[in-house]
């Protein structure tokens, strides 16, 4: 199965779970995105990887247009519920890859993607086409979650990310991620992180599948009663295991090309 494939496959089981999440509707995560867009949210919009919505309603409130990228028809659909059931008139959606958009060159003021680049085999040419439709000295902003600085970390807390979701490719560092983004033609203008405690059996519960959860709960539970962090805080209080997902939120502007 291809990492297309893969990811039409997970996100069409988890498109309900996904859009009822506490932790992916935070509306204080949501706001931090917009506002951080600054003006450009008052124009034409790009939102990658749309999923339900969530964004995607949210910036259509604000802007002339927002047109919703998704691989996965279940998810379009989930958005398309959310932005009726708010009344937003101003969203186009558009099922496709995140690799080959099928949209016209320089074309939106902003550019955003939210949940998605740890799901992306190549993630720098996901941010070259994002760049491609983006105006020059237009917005793009990139919030995703990120793995910890320390190599050994990163790569025990990526692990437990792929058995819990085999579309999960990898989270990049903090550090990666800015400096992917920079190295792209984009002048960074703010960079903001944050922890959003969860709990274990809120997180697995969303991807809807008990055969794959029930060993994870496992080797996660050992892992925390062995006092090993894993690059997610992992502790237990009362019995109930909890951890951290640090959240990077990256902002930019397009530089012309020389």
């Amino acid at each position: 199965m291809d990492q297309l494939q893969r990811t039409r496959e997970e996100f069409k089981r988890q498109a309900a779970p996904f859009s009822q999440s506490l932790a992916t509707t935070d509306a204080a995560d949501v706001a931090r995105l917009v506002d951080a867009i600054g003006s450009a949210a008052r124009g034409r919009i790009l939102d990658v990887a749309c999923g339900p919505g969530i964004v995607t309603s949210a910036l259509a409130a604000v802007a002339r247009e927002v047109v919703a990228l998704d691989l996965t028809p279940e998810m379009l659909a989930k958005a398309r519920e959310r932005c009726a059931a708010a009344g937003r008139t101003n969203v186009r959606f558009e099922q496709g890859c995140a690799t080959d958009m099928a949209l016209e060159t320089g074309s939106f003021d902003a550019v955003v993607t939210r949940l998605s680049f740890h799901h992306f085999l190549e993630p720098e040419n996901v941010l070259a086409e994002m760049l491609r439709v983006l105006k020059v000295g237009g917005t793009l902003a990139v919030a995703d979650v990120v793995s910890a600085e320390d190599a050994g970390k990163a790569a025990l807390q990526n692990a437990i990310e792929v058995l819990r979701d085999p579309s999960h490719v990898r989270m990049l560092s903090g550090s990666e991620l800015v400096d992917l983004i920079a190295r792209a033609g984009v002048a960074v203008v703010r960079q903001e992180c944050w922890d959003k405690a969860r709990e274990f059996e809120e997180w697995v519960g969303i991807v809807a599948n008990p055969e794959r959860v029930a060993p994870l709960r496992t080797v996660v539970r050992a892992l925390t009663e062995a006092g090993q962090d894993a690059g997610l805080g992992l502790s237990l209080r009362d019995g109930v295991m909890h951890f951290v997902h640090r959240w990077q939120l990256v902002v930019g502007r397009k530089r012309a090309a020389p």
